[in-house]
């Protein structure tokens, strides 16, 4: 699944990483993928409502925690407003979600629904698109210091930071899902909820890409 439709193989995420994109369409990128950063913890609040044990929970709230932050400032969508800035954005301005596209809140607000209403292991096993992210953020930390010297690399945290996360949490839920999709039509439902996040991603990049004017 990853090597079919993981969003590293879209157009516009290409660009980014060979250094084509110029300052708008980087901001572009930014202000969109807010909304995404923001919707996550609501997502994994979702799904931790549906968990079947409170050993579950334990496990899944660090996401939450992870995102959110322990206290204000801190925390996954603190350390994406300091992307913002260091890619010349206004703090305020992202917060105000003018920027984002139509296209990419719907893709969101479906995930987020995709999580409140399927069964709790189809919602997990949607998350395993972080399976696939660690190498892809690293490849991207490297082509924004070497091809976008423009950007200021303190803002480039939230990325550095997020890869062990993203591993010690592909981790756990691949466990889960390995463990209870135990009939072939659960396994199938299982691999579909992955296909549906990777569309979700996708569908995130071509609004970005029409509403900066990138096409290929």
């Amino acid at each position: 699944m990853g090597e079919e439709r993981y969003h590293d193989k879209h157009p516009f995420h290409r660009r980014l990483i060979a250094g084509t994109l110029d300052r708008a369409q980087i901001q572009a990128w930014v202000a969109n993928r807010y909304y995404y950063q923001k919707q996550i913890p609501v997502k994994d609040a979702a799904i931790l409502a549906n968990l079947p044990s409170a050993a579950h929970r334990r496990v899944w709230i660090a996401r939450i925690v992870d995102h959110d932050g322990e206290e204000e400032g801190m925390g996954g969508t603190a350390s994406w407003f300091a992307l913002a800035r260091a890619v010349g954005l206004d703090e305020e301005e992202v917060r105000s979600e003018r920027a984002v596209a139509a296209g990419t809140r719907f893709a969101v607000d479906a995930y987020v629904q995709f999580a409140r209403t399927r069964p709790w292991i189809e919602a997990v096993a949607s998350s395993l698109t972080e399976l696939f992210g660690p190498p892809v953020m690293e490849r991207r930390v490297v082509a924004m210091v070497e091809k976008y010297p423009w950007i200021d690399p303190a803002g480039l945290s939230y990325f550095k930071r997020r890869i062990p996360l993203a591993r010690r949490d592909a981790d756990s839920a691949l466990e889960w899902v390995l463990r209870e999709a135990t009939t072939p039509e659960l396994e199938q439902r299982c691999v579909d909820a992955l296909r549906f996040k990777c569309d979700v991603l996708w569908c995130m990049l071509d609004a970005t890409a029409l509403a900066c004017g990138v096409f290929e």
